[in-house]
């Protein structure tokens, strides 16, 4: 049994695995003891969080690549892709519903060795993402008019973005398949293959781009909508890739027996976790489109600048995002061999990672902006507001970097309701409320909101901690 004290003392917090010692015991030999059993699990999480990153960079500079290829075909190209990606990105958020749940419980049933439950999970999630991911998809090409209306876009700029929405967001299907394949893979320690895959998704995309934005090759200059198709085209390409390495070389199609009756229990599981974990993020985007709508008010000119900023800014916090999917997924086989001191650990060890290396990268994005706003955007107004944005982006890194992390282990130890509630509450309340007082009632602009913003990170970041240091999220385990 794992220690259960719930205010461990400093020196217990330093302890990687939760075997009690007994008071008899030398302290040189729990000290050996400690030091031997840090390096497994700190390799175990790099180990992890290395392809993870690699994967998540690559990730982003598709998007990267994306804007600055049609930066070079038109700001009102970027302006528009920027107002459709935040649609998309919110609407498959649903689809992290399941692929949430199917982190946390492959994690934790291979944690258990529980393999029938593993199968039976990745089947249910396979095909609930599938249903999920139709209906979304036919929504977004069917409505996309309507949709675009509701975020307030510039006439000038529908002609752009209705038929990119209609590309990329009637083939989100395919992303929403993509997540839960590359999901199942990590949870297996196989974070390496859904890597190798974005890095050809990479490449495919640059040349698709290339012929389809501008016309190489003997194609249409199709614009916008080349840089959709190019999307669409990646997307089947991954989902191949992955379906075929997951059921080829890493585990065996979930026999239909398993299926006989259909295990309820499983997509109950999934939905328990899945509903509030991905309802924490739905709340984040949907802040983050309200959020955008503000900039809209701003003019084109912010706007195009928020586009840019948001992929800038999201190399800065790139290796939080990784150890933060590399410590959930440690953290959640911890929690299924019962080791809940380990986990705690972990956790407080990949914190400070994160802190560092977000910290780092944003110092040096802020002290290069002008040049990477100057090599964007001929626009001085754009240049102007950018490089203030990204001193304020400093700040707003510190908190993003504790909340990442932190959310994700109270996540992957089962404790999904919390990070769901304090993120509605204090996402709406400071950092959508604040945006609009700020950046347009006070007319402090994209600076105001990006402050709003940098509050309610910190605020969150400070509450997140406080919950995982209070150790309210054991015995929450869905193995037991």
């Amino acid at each position: 049994m794992g220690v259960q004290d719930n205010a461990p003392s400093k020196a217990k917090a330093q302890i990687w695995y939760n075997i009690p010692m007994r008071k008899t015991q030398h302290k040189s030999q729990k000290s050996a003891k400690n030091t031997s059993l840090k390096k497994p699990l700190r390799r175990q999480l790099f180990h992890l969080t290395s392809p993870i990153f690699f994967e998540t960079l690559l990730l982003m500079l598709t998007g990267a690549t994306d804007v600055f290829m049609l930066s070079r075909f038109s700001d009102d190209a970027v302006a528009a892709s920027g107002v459709v990606n935040q649609l998309v990105f919110l609407v498959c958020l649903v689809y992290m519903i399941t692929t949430l749940g199917t982190s946390v419980l492959c994690a934790q049933y291979l944690g258990a060795k529980q393999q029938k439950n593993v199968l039976q999970v990745i089947g249910v999630s396979l095909l609930l993402n599938l249903v999920m991911g139709i209906l979304v998809s036919a929504g977004l090409y069917g409505f996309a008019p309507q949709l675009l209306h509701v975020m307030g876009i510039d006439p000038n700029l529908m002609q752009h973005a209705l038929p990119y929405m209609k590309v990329v967001g009637g083939s989100s299907f395919l992303l929403a398949l993509a997540m839960t394949l590359g999901a199942i893979l990590r949870s297996h320690n196989k974070a390496y293959y859904p890597m190798w895959s974005a890095l050809i998704i990479n490449v495919l995309n640059v040349i698709g781009n290339y012929f389809l934005i501008f016309g190489h090759g003997g194609f249409a200059p199709l614009g916008i909508t080349g840089a959709g198709i190019s999307t669409l085209l990646c997307r089947l390409v991954a989902v191949g890739i992955l379906y075929v390495i997951l059921f080829r070389k890493v585990s065996q199609k979930p026999p239909l027996a398993y299926f006989q009756p259909f295990p309820w229990d499983k997509v109950k599981n999934l939905l328990i976790i899945g509903l509030p974990a991905a309802g924490e993020n739905v709340s984040y985007d949907l802040s983050q489109v309200v959020i955008t709508y503000f900039t809209v008010l701003l003019g084109t000119a912010a706007l195009t600048t928020r586009t840019y900023t948001m992929h800038i800014v999201m190399f800065s916090y790139v290796f939080a995002m990784a150890i933060g999917h590399g410590a959930s997924i440690t953290i959640g086989h911890l929690i299924g061999r019962a080791r809940n001191h380990a986990a705690f650990s972990l956790e407080k060890y990949s914190i400070r990672w994160a802190l560092w290396v977000s910290v780092i990268i944003s110092l040096i994005t802020a002290l290069l902006g002008r040049q990477i706003f100057g090599f964007l955007s001929q626009n001085p107004d754009v240049i102007r507001m950018g490089v203030c944005v990204l001193w304020v982006d400093v700040l707003l890194e510190i908190g993003r970097a504790v909340n990442i992390t932190a959310v994700n282990s109270l996540i992957a130890s089962g404790d999904v309701f919390f990070p769901f509630i304090t993120g509605v509450l204090v996402m709406w309340g400071v950092a959508t409320l604040f945006a609009y007082i700020l950046g347009v009632w006070l007319g402090w602009g994209l600076v105001g909101i990006w402050l709003a913003m940098t509050l309610d990170e910190l605020i969150r970041a400070a509450i997140f901690e406080r919950r995982w240091r209070s150790r309210k999220w054991e015995n929450k385990s869905f193995t037991r």
